[in-house]
């Protein structure tokens, strides 16, 4: 067995001094560190030893790397747009169908109280864009613009930025294709009535009703989901 010790001396004392050059780097107010080829010269060790050295320092928090970008000091700062773009790998439609199910009927309740008659007189709009569409992309790209008029019909701010970012993960095109997948000549039907149904209770201004319907909507859109689940994991028997 070969003996690994020098190694593990290298890489203690390329630790060692890592520590001390980040302690420095950072008083004189420098966020990134040299190149591993650049710290393994001025250290004294191989870069095998610089590497591990600095997974222990990203692990402790002390800095962190981005692949192509180099290695700082500190702490990761937030990357909201990359995270979001994570999204669809890490949920699934069901939890997603959970969030909407939470957010847009309050969303309908606020706007039966808020929406103008322009608001109304848009998702009319909108609800026979969708009511005409003949082909999947046509159908996603005008239901999810209704529910976003909704949504911004409610005026606030806050609730609109949360209804976009589940709006977002929800547009993830291998979602698009199984709730396409889920979709009959009968249910078209249902969700088209049941659009109408929602814009009926925002314009006589019924809070309640808006809010019921919305709701209504939302969970014939999930017991298909469910009955989908259900089924594949029949077949996968």
């Amino acid at each position: 067995m070969p003996d690994d010790r020098p190694t593990r001396r290298n890489s203690s004392l390329a630790l060692e001094r890592l520590r001390i050059l980040v302690d420095q780097l950072h008083r004189q107010g420098r966020d990134q560190l040299p190149t591993e080829r650049d710290l393994a010269d001025e250290i004294g060790v191989g870069r095998r030893a610089v590497r591990r050295a600095l997974e222990v320092l990203e692990t402790e928090g002390r800095i962190w790397r981005r692949q192509g970008a180099g290695t700082f000091i500190g702490e990761e700062p937030a990357r909201p747009e990359e995270d979001l773009r994570a999204l669809p790998e890490t949920t699934n439609m069901l939890e997603v169908m959970e969030v909407r199910l939470r957010i847009e009927p309050a969303l309908a309740q606020l706007a039966a109280l808020r929406a103008t008659p322009a608001d109304i007189a848009g998702m009319r709009h909108l609800a026979e864009k969708v009511a005409a569409a003949d082909d999947m992309d046509g159908r996603e790209l005008w239901d999810g613009a209704l529910h976003r008029a909704v949504a911004a019909a409610a005026g606030n701010t806050l609730f609109l930025a949360l209804f976009d970012v589940v709006d977002r993960v929800r547009q993830d095109d291998s979602w698009r294709h199984v709730r396409e997948a889920l979709r009959t000549e009968q249910t078209i039907e249902r969700y088209k009535m049941q659009h109408v149904q929602i814009l009926d209770a925002i314009e006589r201004r019924d809070p309640v009703a808006a809010e019921t319907l919305m709701r209504q909507h939302l969970l014939a859109l999930q017991e298909r989901l469910l009955f989908r689940t259900r089924e594949d994991a029949v077949d996968a028997l």
